[in-house]
């Protein structure tokens, strides 16, 4: 409690500041307006007759919302600005018409002098503070009269209670009578002597008043509940009336006064929830004065000391305070925005909040709109905040925030500036199941709880609760986006709240593990039957474009594999998501539903992911044959299947996603299938073989592949996604490579197995030629020039590895595959002839393809043949057979020429 006094102390040293600087403003904006209306007078008085009034002058300029027109009635109507600028132009021209009537040259008017600059509230608040500081001063003094007055009688037990009641309560109403009269006969404006004097006699009233009251219900007891909430209620209603003949003075004492009441006068008693009410009438209170005289300041400062003192009270105390307060901070949020709208159905229009923060440069949302946006965000909050003290204060807050919710829901209709935060709440809610989990709460052990200690207890009911409150929040927001003229949004927010709340109790709670897979899987499916009614509905309301209902298509599918998430095995699992994808497609191409390209999106990646990573290649390897083509086929089958109902339909990133999904499973799948027939056709291990590593590197570029496909298909803000995924998954891949090329490699090492099979169609074709053909198809694929070129010239260096490889494995067989065990002549003659049959075939592809880079090309590669012949050959061969292969590389080269002379006087131009 101590604390507490010294808080008090420090609010009431802050008291004069605050009043201070508050008035200092308000004297500026009657400075400001004085010099307006002083301007406007000059310029009327220099112009006899204003122009007559236009079409766009004369327009309905009437306020749309309480606030405005409360703004509006605090100042008399200025002239129309078009009005004076017009006079002023016609007074100009008629005076250069007779100067050029009597032959003087018209000179331009002077530029208009331009206003000094205005002083700063720092320098308004100097010089207001150095004339009126003593009237704080006794404001303060007075206030703290009144509540002292009580203290001491306490302290010194002078006066029985009713005695200390009734005379705070007489010095309260002494106060204010004396301010009225002095009002009435002397004056409170700014010219009078008694400027201010009446406020500060009247705030202070207040204050004691309010001290009163409390004290006689949390000190003494002497009147009741509902006596003590009349008599907080009178002096509420007593300061809204004074607050509207007053000026901005009395309202700042006399709120500030009221929130420190409590603290001054019972500071000797534990906290009670009763203080909520209190608190809860001052800020009534205090945006009721806002409310009739336009002082935004008035409700900034209700609504924070109400907070504040919210906050003070419940830190520390007990169940029955945690409740009080989080009604108390759920009524403070209605209270700010029903009063400022003086009605039950708000009004809040204008700008909304999120397209003034994307473009701060247009109008700004008005002030109600800002004073209910903080309320609600601070109110959401402080009861995820106090949901944590208990079973009790944890099913409050949750229907605290749905309330709210669905009050903002439809106060959102006639008043479209709430929108933005009228899923606060609903965030709120989420928050405080996820907090409730993931802290091990009261509400969840109970649950867990329930068969470990009773296993014949009744069905725990705890997550069915929490699953019906997602349910129904998304069918208030479906609701709403069914009125006329709504957009897409609330249907949005219709479709996620539900499976939102569904995934957060299976990630936090995990309820499969105590009421079971199947009870919950439940729970999943009727959340898909709820959402394809709703699609259902949307679809006719919105034909034909139906964009509402894909979100709902959208949402059901989610749902249903959610089920099947829980219930399947890893390979049926597998393939239920990628008959989810294949349904989507369907729907799209029976329907025309668009926004099925973003579940056949997120649908190829989670097959993806489930195909790669999680039960990914490694279950494959390891699991029945039945069960992996069950998954990788069913999954390519799917996605071959969904490219074909595509067809025709503009659906250019799902038609991207599953075509390079399909090209990516296709690689697994038989790269899978080689490895478990090679394994089981080859004794002992191999996954350290140069065969294995060729495979490997197959899937891994594969995937590679597909993400630079997908990159150029989609682009945008996943480009640097993307091209982190085909670095990573090419680094792999490269790498299994790489060390099928060393370490594994048959031509350079011993440590990796021999070749196994007959020549030619042995382990080196998945090792060299399936990789060759991957990179080979990527820079068919890809566009980018420099990849093109990259992976095009890596795939013709396998190819080439691997031909080397074939030829010597041919002539030295398994065991002397090594290089260190030199060549055989026949060897090397049939590296010359595969040289120049390559050269010949591209030679023919360039006569077929009219190519004269691939002329090219075969020339080279047949001189790389000649000179490997006179530098490399001729050393090895003897006899005839040196003979026999000079003539035939003579003929040859000889057929080669005629055919390349041929070639280019062909395509001359004539």
């Amino acid at each position: 409690m101590e604390g507490l006094l010294m808080l008090a102390g420090l609010v009431v040293l802050a008291i004069p500041i605050a009043v201070i600087y508050l008035l200092v403003a308000v004297s500026g904006l009657r400075t400001r307006i004085a010099g307006l209306e002083q301007r406007l007078a000059e310029a009327q008085t220099a112009v006899p007759a204003a122009a007559p009034e236009t079409g766009e002058a004369a327009k309905d300029d009437t306020p749309d919302t309480p606030w405005e027109r409360g703004k509006a009635a605090q100042s008399p109507p200025l002239p129309p600005l078009a009005e004076t600028a017009a006079a002023r132009v016609v007074a100009q021209r008629k005076a250069g018409a007779d100067a050029v009537d009597t032959g003087a040259a018209a000179s331009p008017p002077p530029p208009p002098p331009s206003d000094p600059p205005e002083p700063t509230p720092l320098m308004r608040f100097g010089a207001w503070l150095v004339a009126n500081w003593f009237y704080a001063v006794s404001a303060v003094s007075l206030a703290l009269a009144g509540l002292f007055l009580v203290q001491y009688g306490i302290e010194n037990d002078l006066f029985p209670p009713t005695a200390r009641v009734l005379a705070a309560l007489g010095f309260g109403g002494a106060l204010i009578v004396g301010g009225e009269v002095i009002r009435r006969r002397y004056g409170d404006g700014v010219d009078t002597a008694t400027a201010y004097i009446p406020s500060v006699f009247s705030g202070a009233g207040l204050v004691s008043l309010f001290g009163g009251v409390a004290a006689a219900r949390l000190l003494y007891d002497l009147i009741g509940v509902e006596v003590a909430f009349a008599g907080m209620a009178a002096v509420g209603l007593l300061g809204v009336g004074l607050g509207w003949l007053y000026g901005p003075l009395l309202a700042a004492v006399g709120v500030i006064g009221a929130f420190a009441a409590p603290l001054l006068v019972g500071s000797t008693v534990p906290a009670t929830s009763w203080l909520f009410v209190y608190f809860g009438v001052v800020a009534a209170v205090g945006l009721g004065i806002d409310t009739i005289r336009r002082w935004a300041w008035v409700s900034v400062l209700s609504v924070a000391l109400g907070l504040i003192m919210g906050w003070l009270t419940v830190l520390g105390g007990d169940l029955d305070l945690v409740l009080g307060f989080q009604a108390y901070v759920m009524v403070l949020a209605v209270l700010s925005i029903l009063i400022p709208a003086r009605s039950f159905r708000p009004d809040h229009a204008g700008v909304l909040v999120h397209a003034f923060l994307r473009a701060p440069k247009g109008d700004r949302p008005a002030f109600p709109t800002w004073l209910a946006l903080g309320t609600v965000a601070a109110a959401s909050a402080s009861v995820v905040w106090s949901a944590a003290a208990g079973a009790e204060p944890f099913w409050m807050a949750l229907v605290s925030l749905v309330i709210l919710s669905m009050a903002l829901i439809y106060w959102s209709v006639s008043g479209p500036a709430l929108q933005d935060f009228a899923l606060l709440p609903v965030v709120a809610a989420l928050a405080v199941v996820a907090r409730e989990g993931l802290d091990m709460g009261p509400v969840i052990s109970a649950f867990a709880d329930a068969y470990a200690v009773t296993p014949e207890a009744d069905y725990p009911m705890a997550v069915s609760v929490l699953w019906g409150v997602g349910l129904l929040l998304s069918g208030a927001m479906a609701l709403r986006a069914l009125r006329p003229g709504e957009g897409l949004i609330w249907g949005l927010a219709a479709a996620l709240t539900a499976p939102v709340m569904a995934i957060t109790l299976e990630v936090t709670w995990q309820p499969a593990l105590t009421i079971g897979a199947y009870p919950w899987a439940l729970h999943a499916i009727a959340l898909a039957a709820v959402m394809v009614g709703l699609a259902l509905r949307f679809a006719r309301a919105d034909a034909p474009e139906r964009v509402r209902a894909s979100l709902f298509v959208l949402s059901g599918l989610a749902s249903i594999s959610f089920a099947l998430v829980l219930i399947l095995s890893l390979a049926a699992l597998t393939v239920a998501l990628a008959v989810t994808v294949l349904v989507a497609a369907w729907l799209d191409r029976q329907f025309k539903l668009p926004l099925m390209q973003v579940f056949i999106a997120v649908g190829v990646a989670a097959v993806g992911a489930r195909l790669v990573g999680d039960p990914g290649l490694g279950w494959a390897l390891d699991a029945p044959l039945w069960e992996m083509l069950l998954a990788y086929a069913g999954s390519l089958a799917a996605f071959v299947a969904s490219l074909v109902l595509l067809r025709g339909l503009q659906r250019i990133t799902a038609r991207i996603m599953l075509d390079t999904a399909a090209w990516s499973t296709a690689g697994m799948t038989i790269s899978l299938l080689l490895i478990r027939f090679l394994d089981d056709l080859l004794p002992g291990s191999n996954t350290d073989t140069h065969w294995a590593m060729g495979l490997f590197a197959v899937i891994w570029l594969g995937l590679m592949l597909v993400q630079l496909l997908r990159i150029e298909g989609l682009g945008g803000l996943f480009v640097w996604v993307r091209g982190l995924l085909a670095a990573l998954f090419g680094l792999i891949g490269f790498g299994a490579l790489a060390l099928g090329l060393t370490l594994l490699s048959p031509l350079l090492a011993g440590w990796g197995d021999d070749v196994a099979g007959p020549p030619v169609l042995n382990t080196l074709i998945p090792a060299y030629l399936l990789p060759a053909l991957l990179l080979g198809l990527a820079a068919w694929r890809v566009r980018q020039p420099t990849l093109r070129w990259g992976f095009g010239g890596m795939a013709v260096a396998l190819l080439v590895y691997w031909a080397f490889a074939t030829i010597r494995h041919v002539w030295q067989g398994p065991a002397s595959m090594e290089l260190s065990n030199g060549f055989l002549q026949p060897e090397l003659y049939s590296y010359t002839v595969a040289i120049l049959l390559t050269g010949a075939v591209l030679f023919y592809q360039s006569l077929a393809r009219n190519a004269s880079g691939l002329r090219r090309a075969g020339l080279a590669v047949i001189g790389l043949a000649v000179a490997k012949v006179f530098l490399i050959d001729i050393s090895g061969l003897d006899g005839l057979v040196r003979v026999l292969s000079l003539v035939v590389l003579g003929l040859s080269l000889a057929g080669l020429a005629w055919l390349n002379r041929w070639a280019q006087m062909r395509h001359q131009p004539n």
